[in-house]
């Protein structure tokens, strides 16, 4: 991270009789790199900062012209790494944080490189760890990823944080930073498992351990839905209940169809639709995920969201926004075009146009 000493610099600040930095000074140097500190005749000595060409920084105590103790490196992107510096390199625990403050990485590092036991945190709440490999990556035969609220786990083996075979697990406590667990016996065999344009998954009768505690799916109370999906247990509110894997399919190609083979699609991001079709909209044929079985309303409990599921890959999630009770049907507002068409006539199918100009009416 520090710019190399040899290369040329331009000095602003006070020098000692040799003319070498002393004292307070910045040192700007040819690569665009910049350095803001104190200098004693001409070694990094004290509080200090350097400001890299790329936006990051990295600020700590200097000792001898290198940095050691506690450092902070800020990425250009604003997510931070705060660890334990020996010699100017990472040796001793670590945390790194997003540019939203949300814990990403705790553990330890040497000689600028992860080791030990790791954790690595995700946005969703889901988290993976264990023993990572010399090239400080989560590849091995004993790591876990976590589902969201630290309860249920699938354990077993990983290359660089992707699951190639593992098996459910509960979560049953955690001793010296640790997680303990209760393998069970039947719970299946579960792998990353992408789904395609054309393949909704290798194992579409394998529920998802986590959402199979979470929901089920019954006769919808809404009028008009057949099937939705409702809570098996009360769940307070910000919390995922369920997810949305299917085909991934272009908006292209999503867009140029009848809104009639349209029912159980939902946007990923700018390029990617997921679908859901049939036979695979009946749970006979496909119940490995229920995000698609959650219908529609104005006054919605649960939302959308984005999660990086270990076994769907990037997918959406259903996440509740308020407390949700047993038996009680989970909805999401599924956000048609307003504006495409006008305020009043919106991109959608004629059903959700009916809805909208009902609940106009009743206001």
């Amino acid at each position: 991270m520090e710019s190399d000493e040899e290369e040329e610099y331009t000095l602003q600040g006070p020098v000692d009789d040799e003319g070498f930095p002393h004292g307070y000074c910045t040192l700007a140097y040819t690569s665009g790199d910049k350095f803001e500190g104190h200098f004693d005749h001409g070694a990094k000595s004290g509080k200090g900062s350097f400001h890299f060409y790329d936006g990051s920084k990295l600020e700590g105590v200097f000792d001898g012209g290198l940095l050691q103790g506690k450092g902070l490196y800020t990425y250009e992107d604003g997510s931070v790494l705060k660890g334990v510096y020996v010699d100017g390199e990472l040796n001793g625990p670590a945390e790194e944080f997003n540019s939203e403050g949300q814990l990403t990485f705790r553990g330890q590092y040497s000689n600028g490189v992860r080791c030990g036991f790791c954790w690595i945190y995700s946005a969703d709440g889901g988290c993976i760890c264990g023993d990572v490999n010399d090239d400080g990556e989560m590849t091995g035969a004993n790591i876990a990823y976590i589902y969201p609220g630290m309860k249920l786990a699938l354990i077993g083996s990983f290359v660089d944080g992707e699951l190639v075979k593992g098996q459910l697990a509960n979560v049953v406590g955690i001793s010296q930073d640790k997680p303990q667990y209760n393998m069970v016996s039947d719970g299946g065999i579960f792998k990353c498992d992408v789904s395609t344009n054309n393949s909704i998954s290798s194992d579409p009768l394998l529920p998802d351990p986590y959402e199979q505690e979470m929901v089920y799916v019954g006769a919808s109370t809404i009028q008009g839905a057949s099937e939705g999906l409702f809570m098996k247990v009360p769940m307070k509110e910000d919390k995922v209940v369920a997810f949305y894997n299917g085909i991934r399919l272009m908006h292209s190609e999503v867009d140029a169809r009848d809104w009639s083979r349209n029912g159980n699609t939902i946007s990923l991001d700018e390029e990617i639709v997921i679908d859901v079709p049939p036979p695979f909209d009946d749970t006979k044929h496909y119940c490995a995920s229920l995000g698609h079985k959650v219908n529609h309303s104005f006054s919605p409990n649960s939302k959308y969201d984005l999660f990086q599921h270990p076994r769907f890959g990037f997918v959406k999630c259903i996440r509740t926004i308020k407390p949700v009770a047993a038996d009680e049907e989970l909805t999401v507002e599924y956000g048609y075009d307003h504006h495409g068409c006008g305020p009043d006539n919106p991109d959608a199918p004629e059903w959700y146009k009916q809805q909208m100009k009902s609940l106009k009416g009743k206001n």
